[in-house]
């Protein structure tokens, strides 16, 4: 490899990086945060189309002229810019997994756009003038606009044969989960904590109840409709400032800003002498600009803890 292959190289892979880590600094930073915010279109979409666009328009003609490296050539700076926020724990791993895939993706986009017009020999000056803007230009609107507040439901449920009496035990209160009953994988993959046990002062209307998990975090829960061995719902409190800083990114903390758990219910239903199906759900709230993909991964979360609960409940229940 020549030297001058070795500089193009570095270029398109060292200046999109460079970028992705300047616009992550303006976005972090709290004193510009009426303008710029990292749970953000603008930073979450554009930014990573930008970068694709960049890459691309860093290279040469022969090799944009290839579809496949328009496609995935941008991912290059992409990786790299997480390796970087990882390294120097400017952003955990939770939130790497999350925003990856779109990340990809609309690398991928701003490659094929970019490659487009280096290929069409358009006014490339303006081009990357215009597109290394987009991010600024488009948050303060988005900023403006503000966040949506949408609710949402995590419906769950599972088979268990054993008498009712023994699995409504099970339910209203857990004993101590240990780390190998402990089934969630994406919970574990996203270092997310686990469920522990919860605790019931008694059975009935206004009770407390307190889900406790791994490293200080706890749900707050108040019991507002009973009715023994079929029907419990609750209210659900997560105090962030209960939980340390260390137990989750700042931008998924339960009950922080852009995430809250509002609700549960179990319900237990009669299928035959032997069997009953034990459903629980839970109502969430999410406040950001792109609700329609984070909820993707906010119900998938919910599903996976519940549903970790739930194979614990029925293997105490129809074992022990």
């Amino acid at each position: 490899m020549d030297r001058q292959h070795l500089l193009n190289t570095l270029k398109l892979i060292i200046l999109p990086t460079l970028y992705a880590l300047l616009i992550r600094f303006v976005f972090g930073e709290s004193a510009w945060e009426g303008l710029f915010g990292m749970m953000s279109i603008s930073f979450l979409f554009v930014t990573p189309f930008v970068v694709g666009g960049l890459s691309v328009y860093f290279s040469k003609t022969e090799d944009v002229k290839l579809l496949a490296y328009r496609i995935f050539s941008p991912w290059i700076p992409i990786f790299a810019f997480f390796l970087i926020t990882l390294t120097f724990a400017i952003e955990g791993w939770p939130c790497l997994i999350i925003i990856l895939p779109i990340y990809l993706i609309a690398a991928s986009i701003g490659g094929l756009i970019g490659g487009y017009y280096k290929l069409k020999k358009r006014d490339n000056n303006l081009y990357v003038s215009v597109l290394v803007l987009l991010p600024l230009l488009i948050s303060p609107v988005e900023q403006y606009i503000g966040a949506h507040s949408t609710p949402y439901k995590a419906y769950t449920y599972i088979d268990i044969k054993a008498p009712a009496d023994k699995i409504w035990r099970n339910v209203t209160r857990v004993r101590e989960i240990p780390k190998e009953q402990d089934k969630g994988w994406l919970t574990q993959l996203l270092n997310f904590p686990r469920p522990v046990k919860a605790e019931l002062n008694y059975e009935g209307v206004g009770a407390s109840r307190e889900a406790i998990f791994t490293n200080g975090l706890v749900f707050h829960e108040t019991v507002t409709e009973y009715i023994d061995q079929k029907k419990m719902s609750f209210t659900i409190k997560a105090l962030p400032h209960e939980i340390p800083l260390t137990t989750m990114d700042e931008h998924l903390v339960v009950g922080g800003k852009y995430f809250d758990v509002l609700n549960g219910t179990y319900e237990l239903e009669k299928l035959d002498q032997e069997t009953y199906r034990l459903h629980l759900y839970s109502n969430f709230q999410l406040n950001t600009t792109f609700n329609f993909y984070a909820s993707w991964w906010a119900n998938n979360i919910m599903k996976d803890i519940q549903n970790n609960i739930l194979q614990v409940e029925k293997q105490r229940a129809e074992n022990e």
